[in-house]
């Protein structure tokens, strides 16, 4: 259902059962979130990598098997872990990228456009179907008109029409598209870039990304006043200043 590997610096999140397109049901979300709670607690690890086994596939989202709509309010709770996944990977603090293997669709599209880095094969396609079968996107809206245009996504929702790689791109939601044959170097070489940088910098700087997201433009000035000013009382910004004017590679402590 769900593997977990500590590699350090990353940690990868697979979702395991490509036979069932790797679905997002409710005790894989679940254990999404656990696996999540314990790569941001990890002292080892700088980077989280989530993906899906197999080839086809990265997940093909919700699992409508499992009595989706057969008792709407007795899964309303349940329905929340996905916000609970999203809130993890965006407060946790460290770099988040999507190893897209195959199609991602529906919760697979929200969870691939939540992470910060999204590396995908060619051969992709992303979509939101869920209005074929009577439903909508719900959670992932807040994920998806975030990270693309918003009229775009609006297109996509109403209409269920699927994309490929190369207009995911387009539109800003996938950082980069390669052959399949380069996926897993080309994720290594983002990891790899990633964690060599200092993670308190990172981290202030990523949580001031998406802080100042939803802020007027003078209340998103003044808050990145104030980032900067906490970036520079690190040990990191003084050392890497140090090091710039040094001429050598920096020695990041991570505080």
């Amino acid at each position: 259902m769900l593997r977990y590997e500590e590699t350090a610096p990353r940690a990868t999140i697979t979702i395991d059962d490509p036979d069932r397109r790797n679905p997002m049901s409710v005790d894989v979300m679940k254990a999404i979130l656990d696996r999540l709670r314990d790569a941001v607690a990890s002292p080892d690890v700088k980077v989280i990598v989530i993906t899906g086994a197999g080839n086809r596939v990265f997940s093909a989202g919700g699992d409508l098997s499992g009595g989706f709509v057969d008792e709407p309010m007795a899964l309303h709770h349940e329905r929340g872990v996905l916000a609970d996944v999203f809130r993890t990977m965006r407060g946790g603090g460290k770099p988040t990228v999507a190893r897209v293997n195959g199609h991602a669709l529906a919760g697979g599209f929200g969870l691939a456009a939540a992470c910060d880095v999204v590396v995908a094969v060619d051969r992709a396609k992303f979509g939101m179907p869920e209005i074929n079968v009577g439903l909508w996107p719900m959670m992932i809206s807040a994920v998806l008109q975030r990270a693309m245009p918003r009229k775009a996504a609006l297109e996509l929702m109403m209409t269920g029409r699927l994309i490929d790689a190369a207009e995911a791109r387009q539109l800003g939601v996938v950082s980069r598209v390669v052959p399949a044959e380069e996926l897993d170097a080309t994720v290594d070489e983002v990891v790899s870039e990633l964690a060599s940088k200092s993670s308190a910098v990172i981290q202030l700087g990523r949580d001031a990304f998406y802080a100042v997201e939803d802020l007027a433009f003078d209340a998103a000035l003044d808050y990145l006043q104030n980032g900067l000013t906490q970036v520079t009382m690190t040990e990191d910004a003084r050392e890497g200043v140090a090091a710039f004017l040094e001429k050598r590679s920096p020695e990041w402590r991570g505080r």
